[in-house]
Parts: structure tokens; C-alpha cells; sequence
């Protein structure tokens, strides 16, 4: 599609994906859904927000949700992140708890994860929209056909960026991955539905020696 607007880098990566038919289908479910009076979340200038701040050659770490938040003023394009002034949701309280004991990093006041992504933090939700107050109501339309040619671009093109997978689905994801060049690290969801297993994986750390291992500058989480 010409006239989707994302960064040029991951324009001409992804280039044959938006010409799929079931890119094409997917884009007029969302021109429909619209013009039947449904809100659809992030705003259309968000949708590819991951993807605008964190060129493809850019990307370091990539940390994969499932899917936006549904309530409205929360979903930005980045997942587990929330515009400056939202409450922070209990998962990423638990990210900034685990970051706190893995790093000594402070708890910080916002949920806004902006800076994390200007330096390489790929902040992906397998699925880019979702319709207002109705959780995973577009797991079936398409996306997962994208955001999985997406993984499977950074595996082939790339190497040595730093995978998290947090929760079951997130970690089916790890077959789309070479472990021979990148590191896949797999943990718990940070959601407090996981009853506290997330705690304790240290990925924040392992990820930030790892990319020192290969003569990259860590995240300053």
C-alpha cells in the first residue's frame, strides 16, 4: 500500500507484506469498522508508532505484547507503554519492580516508554488495533500474519538483538527466531495473572550484557 505511512527503513523491509491480500483485507476491516461508527485504538497516526521512533536497522531489543490497551487514552503503538498522565497499568508496574531489583533502577512516576524506544527498543504488540473496551477483539484479522513477518525480517536481516517473550503467547513466537545469532530470553508475563512468576528473570540486565558482548551501547532503562 502506498500510502502507509511508516518509517522509510521499515517501508522497503516490509514492502511485499503490505501488498499481501491479507494486509489489503485487514485495511479495509479498519476502513469499515470506522465508517460503521467504531473506535478503534491506537489513533490511526499511532498504529505504526513502534515502528516510526525504532528505524529497522535501529532495534536492539525487541519486546513483544499481544495486543493494545482497549480503554480509552492508553494505547500509543507501543506495547506495554501509556502517554504521559495515564495511570500505569499493573504489568508495567511489575516491569518497573523487576527493572528496580535487576538494575537498581528507580520506579519511575510515568508509564511512558518513549525513551525506550528512541534507543532501540522495539516495542511490538502482535496485534496493532483493537476496537475501544473489547480486549483481543482483532486477534483474527490479520495482524498476526504481519507482526510475524516482522519477526521473522529482524531474525533473518539482522543479528544480535535481544528477544523478550513474556507469557505463552509471546513465547510461541521464539520458532520465527534464529537463536544461533540473536538472544531469546522467555519469562513469565509481568501481568499480575502470572501470580509473581515473572519476577526474578533479569532480562533488563542479561539484555544490556549482552548487547556489551557485541560491542553495542545498553539500554539506559
Amino acid at each position: 500500500m502506498s500510502d502507509i505511512k511508516i518509517e522509510a527503513s521499515w517501508k522497503a523491509v516490509l514492502q511485499a507484506e503490505f501488498s499481501q491480500p491479507h494486509f489489503q483485507s485487514l485495511a479495509t476491516f479498519l476502513r469499515q469498522e470506522k465508517e460503521h461508527g467504531k473506535t478503534i485504538y491506537p489513533p490511526g497516526s499511532l498504529i505504526f508508532n513502534a515502528f516510526n521512533i525504532t528505524p529497522f536497522h535501529q532495534v536492539k531489543v525487541v519486546i513483544l505484547g499481544q495486543d493494545p490497551y482497549h480503554n480509552p487514552g492508553e494505547a500509543m503503538g507501543l506495547s506495554f507503554s501509556v502517554p504521559q498522565g495515564v495511570k500505569i497499568p499493573p504489568s508495567l508496574q511489575n516491569i518497573y519492580k523487576e527493572l528496580q531489583e535487576d538494575l537498581g533502577t528507580p520506579i519511575r512516576p510515568d508509564g511512558n516508554l518513549t525513551d525506550w524506544a528512541t534507543q532501540g527498543v522495539f516495542l511490538l504488540n502482535a496485534m496493532l488495533t483493537v476496537e475501544r473496551n473489547r480486549p483481543q477483539s482483532h486477534q483474527k484479522i490479520g495482524w498476526q500474519h504481519f507482526t510475524d513477518a516482522v519477526i521473522r525480517s529482524l531474525s533473518e536481516q539482522r543479528e544480535h538483538i535481544v528477544f523478550m517473550l513474556w507469557g505463552n503467547f509471546a513465547r510461541k513466537k521464539n520458532v520465527l527466531i534464529d537463536s544461533s545469532k540473536h538472544l531469546i530470553l522467555e519469562a513469565a508475563h509481568p501481568s499480575p495473572l502470572a501470580g509473581g512468576s515473572f519476577f526474578g528473570c533479569r532480562h533488563f540486565s542479561k539484555a544490556n550484557a549482552y548487547l556489551v558482548a557485541h560491542n553495542q551501547t545498553p539500554i539506559n532503562w
